[in-house]
């Protein structure tokens, strides 16, 4: 006699996608703020950059899911996170400002891709943090398509800039000229380091830092 067993195939969670590790966070501190993403209240997965999780060593049909949309929305977060607002100086409205920083992005970690390169994945439009001066910390969705189609062209054209891994709505409604979608856009790059963030360093006088 011959029995037959159903076995359910076990796939990742899409928490269970991501190994990060935090070196700007263990190595750089004095250089952030240990900060959360707001909660949103209805996440919903817009656009997956497959072909970006693939060189990540991502599995792109576990991110691809409702869960995946909590993930980038930065309601559920994988083992080994470590959000951080990031401080940094530079020149905006024409003048020098000694503190500027993630008004409304926060940096996750880092992953080891395909090819072994290191490269930080972070949020856009992720709420309000210590640095954002009276904004909202959103992003709408409009705008944030728009960086997710641009950063592709210049990929495409072999130009290095940040690239976007996933764009969701968070279900709420963020106010501009008018009322918009709000959404959460996650980047890529190989490094989130600024010309301001040794600036800042600079004008405090921590050479040891710098």
């Amino acid at each position: 006699m011959v029995y037959h067993v159903d076995v359910t195939p076990i796939t990742k969670s899409a928490a269970e996608v991501f190994a990060f590790d935090n070196t700007y966070a263990r190595d750089l501190e004095g250089l952030y703020v240990p900060w959360k993403a707001a909660e949103v209240p209805a996440p919903r997965l817009i656009k997956l950059n497959h072909a970006l999780a693939e060189e990540l060593g991502l599995d792109a049909k576990a991110l691809d899911t409702a869960e995946g949309a909590q993930l980038f929305a930065g309601n559920q977060l994988p083992e080994g996170v470590k959000t951080i607002a990031q401080a940094y100086a530079g020149h905006q409205f024409g003048g020098f400002s000694p503190q500027l920083g993630d008004g409304r992005a926060l940096l996750l970690g880092e992953v080891i891709d395909k090819n072994g390169n290191r490269r930080d994945i972070a949020f856009k439009g992720s709420g309000r943090t210590p640095f954002s001066r009276g904004g909202d910390g959103k992003a709408a969705l409009g705008p944030v398509l728009r960086e997710y189609l641009i950063g592709e062209a210049m990929h495409a054209l072999g130009i290095p800039t940040t690239r976007a891994l996933a764009a969701v709505t968070t279900g709420e409604f963020v106010r501009r000229e008018s009322n918009l979608p709000g959404a959460v856009l996650t980047r890529v790059a190989a490094s989130h380091i600024r010309v301001g963030t040794f600036q800042f360093v600079t004008v405090r006088g921590d050479m040891a830092l710098l």
